[in-house]
Parts: structure tokens; sequence; C-alpha cells
């Protein structure tokens, strides 16, 4: 299994930015397809994006598309979230997590999952 660290949360204001980290243990990060998941006060966990093992395509929920970008960097096992144009709609938590989907929305792999890092975003 590969553990998650997710850093990088934060206070922003709307249309702001802001990028997440999320580092990965383990010699086979590249191996797994990762995702940025976000659970939001009083709601149950989403999907956000998605990267494929060697960072050549990715997927995004309509709710963040053109505004969010997925990234990976296998040499650091780290996988990036750059988050643009932020809305208070997207507080939340944020986690990251490996990706078992085949096409379309993410689903998480693992069931453990990390701490997540606080994003909120005021208006």
């Amino acid at each position: 299994q590969v553990q998650m660290v997710e850093s990088g949360g934060g206070l922003v204001q709307a249309g702001g930015s802001q990028r997440l980290s999320c580092a990965a243990s383990g010699r086979t990060f590249s191996n797994y397809a990762m995702g940025w998941f976000r659970q939001a006060p009083g709601k149950e966990r989403e999907f956000v994006a998605k990267i494929n093992s060697s960072g050549g395509s990715t997927f995004y929920a309509d709710s963040v598309k053109g505004r969010f970008t997925i990234s990976r960097d296998n040499a650091k096992n780290t996988v990036y979230l750059q988050m643009n144009s932020l809305k208070p709609e997207d507080t939340a938590v944020y986690y990251c997590n490996a990706d078992q989907s085949l096409f379309g929305t993410g689903i998480p792999l693992f069931d453990i999952w990390g701490q997540g890092t606080q994003v909120t975003v005021s208006s």
C-alpha cells in the first residue's frame, strides 16, 4: 500500500490560487494512477481530479475543470493539485489516494486515507 501525506492547504480569498502537494511513500508510487478527492463539511467525499501513472492523462470533475490542474513527479513520489480561480464552494478537506477507475470519475483504491489538508476559500 502507498501511504500519502497531504500539504499546502490554508485560507485564501475567492479568486485566488493555491497548490496542494501529496507526498507518497513506497517504491511503487509510479505504478499507480493517483487522484485528489475532497470532503466539505456535512457532505460526502467527492472526486476532484485524477492522473494516470505516467502523468500523460488527466481527468477532472466538471466543478473544477478549467480551474484546477493535477500533475505528478514520479522521481519525487509526489502528486500536485494547482487550484486557480478558487470559489467558496471549493472549501473542503482535500485528500489524495491511488485511483482504481478505468474511466470517468476517479475511485479511491485504498481504504486508509491520510489526514488531508484543509482549504478554506473566503468570499
